[in-house]
């Protein structure tokens, strides 16, 4: 109530109404720049040897991308919502390669109609005025108030906590991909295009494995059927038919009926799986409608995601990251399908931010769990399960790179805390994007150029246009949560209905309905603790991790 406004006066509630509403068509200009901006800057490339290093199937659905654009003989590669892109790690040309990278970090900052500089300026002095209207320091200590973190200084503790590490081991893993990159029959510098097909290269040959390599046991069909409908099954007893009666909204959406053990309806999951230039990029899901016992409605959840879909009568095999994307958002989906709550406000994945993604992440925990991998990577042509020593080697590897990864991520966060830690007098300031990035990043020692940011602030949607303005720092902030629950689920005998049912129960079902750590406590047992996630990410052994 006092986020919305219920203890102003009457002229601060017509302030509050105007900046809400102008709030409102900023972040909808902020998105449909970005989108158009993503769509205008797809790199063309006119000939095919510039894709060396893509797959047969990759540079089909180029091709496709193409012509679809009416540019016949040529390949397009369009971009995704975050700063790399897939391609990187495969691409041989550096060249090309860098044509890439270059486009995706000028989205929203050129000089032209999707200049976002100016859209985003104002929505974080809007954000700071509002916050202040409201009795607020800042947007963002409005925002984590209603948060479990309690406090920007809180968010800022843990950021700070994990920055130092996470950078020095991205140098670390820097210096490694220096030394193949001197090695090269011309040597160079290692640049921020160059990290991921370095990467893959280290990857080889430190765990022997190439990841591009994987995709013909990653069949998207098979996956979800085998591999993500399975596990729900297994640990929580639902199964699902496919609904080829009921229409999507587009004819690229497919709509499963969803049933408990006992054969009751429980809700409908839809999938829209592939990428088009009208859809936004990344992946997400969205409750179409939430489950309520008041108005005696059940659960129609959507997951989306913007696979590169391939040429008719083509299989869609999906990289690695790809089906850890199909795994992460169908944790969301089960959040808002199990939801028991009377009121719909409080349904599955309305809860605080900084605990939204921690269902989500604990269903990646399946993605290599034993009888579930062998179920749905299997290879698309002779049916051979992954070999178990890969297995092994993407296990031992899950820590590999996480310097990289960590820090990128950090960074994003950091520039979301940044931007909306300003006072409104700040936020009036003519400031310099660039330049505000620059000495945001510097603050946090995780200015490595080698290492941009996930997202830099004119394409970052997740704050600017999405639901995440100051609590991008909440992936991390539930992983915590996920890494200590991953180990009661592995302690406790793993992918088992009971541990599924006591999930389910005690925190998936209750949603907002209960304060999330006591639904936390009561699942587990205790708080969470820090120890699991800094041994996932290799951070344990650093002093300042301590």
């Amino acid at each position: 109530m006092t986020h919305a406004g219920a203890g102003l006066d009457e002229e601060q509630k017509a302030r509050l109404t105007d900046i809400n509403g102008r709030l409102s068509t900023l972040t909808t200009t902020f998105e449909k720049n970005l989108l158009n901006d993503t769509n205008d800057l797809a790199v063309v490339f006119d000939d095919v040897a510039d894709l060396d290093g893509l797959t047969e199937g990759e540079i089909s659905a180029a091709a496709r991308a193409a012509a679809d654009r009416g540019l016949e003989g040529a390949w397009l590669i369009s971009l995704t919502l975050f700063t790399g892109h897939p391609c990187l790690g495969s691409l041989r040309n550096r060249r090309s390669r860098e044509r890439i990278m270059v486009a995706s970090r000028a989205r929203g900052a050129r000089d032209n109609d999707n200049d976002n500089r100016p859209v985003l300026r104002e929505i974080v002095r809007l954000r700071a005025e509002r916050a202040e209207l409201l009795g607020f320091a800042s947007h963002a200590a409005y925002v984590t108030s209603d948060e479990t973190a309690g406090s920007p200084q809180s968010v800022r503790d843990l950021l700070f906590r994990l920055a130092a590490p996470a950078a020095r081991n991205a140098r670390s893993e820097q210096a490694a991909l220096q030394a193949m990159a001197d090695a090269e029959p011309e040597p160079f510098t290692i640049d921020a295009h160059d990290w991921a097909f370095f990467t893959e290269k280290v990857r080889a040959a430190e765990y022997d494995i190439d990841t591009a390599a994987l995709r013909p046991w990653f069949e998207a069909e098979r996956v979800l059927r085998d591999g993500v409908f399975r596990a729900a099954t297994e640990l929580y007893g639902i199964t699902f038919a496919e609904r080829t009666d009921l229409p999507g909204y587009h004819p690229d959406v497919r709509v499963f009926e969803v049933f408990n053990a006992d054969g009751s309806a429980l809700g409908l999951y839809l999938l829209d799986l592939y990428t088009r230039d009208t859809k936004r990029g990344g992946a997400w899901m969205n409750s179409i409608v939430s489950q309520s016992r008041l108005r005696g409605t059940a659960p129609v959840v959507v997951n989306n995601l913007n696979v590169v879909q391939p040429e008719p009568g083509t299989p869609t095999l999906l990289t690695l990251d790809e089906v850890t994307t199909l795994f992460h958002e169908f944790g969301h989906a089960l959040h808002g399908l199990f939801a028991t709550v009377t009121y719909p406000h409080f349904a599955g994945t309305n809860v605080f931010r900084d605990f939204v993604e921690f269902p989500s992440q604990v269903n990646e925990m399946w993605i290599f769990w034993p009888g579930i991998l062998t179920a749905y990577a299997r290879h698309i042509d002779t049916d051979e399960p992954l070999d178990a020593d890969i297995v092994e080697r993407l296990t031992a590897a899950e820590s590999f790179n996480q310097g990289f990864a960590t820090s990128e991520y950090l960074a994003a966060a950091w520039l979301d805390q940044a931007w909306h830690s300003l006072t409104s007098a700040q936020a009036a300031q003519d400031i310099d994007v660039a330049g505000f990035e620059a000495s945001a990043l510097q603050e946090i020692g995780l200015d490595n150029p080698v290492v941009p940011t996930r997202y830099s602030s004119t394409y970052f949607a997740h704050i600017f246009s999405g639901g995440y303005s100051a609590g991008y720092y909440s992936y991390i902030w539930s992983e915590v949560l996920d890494a200590d629950t991953v180990e009661w689920f592995r302690d406790n005998g793993g992918l088992m209905r009971a541990n599924g049912d006591r999930f389910r129960a005690r925190l998936l079902g209750v949603g907002g309905a209960k304060d999330p750590l006591e639904a936390y406590r009561d699942f587990r047992g205790r708080d969470a603790e820090i120890a699991p996630l800094l041994r996932r990410r290799g951070l344990e052994d650093h002093p300042t991790a301590d």
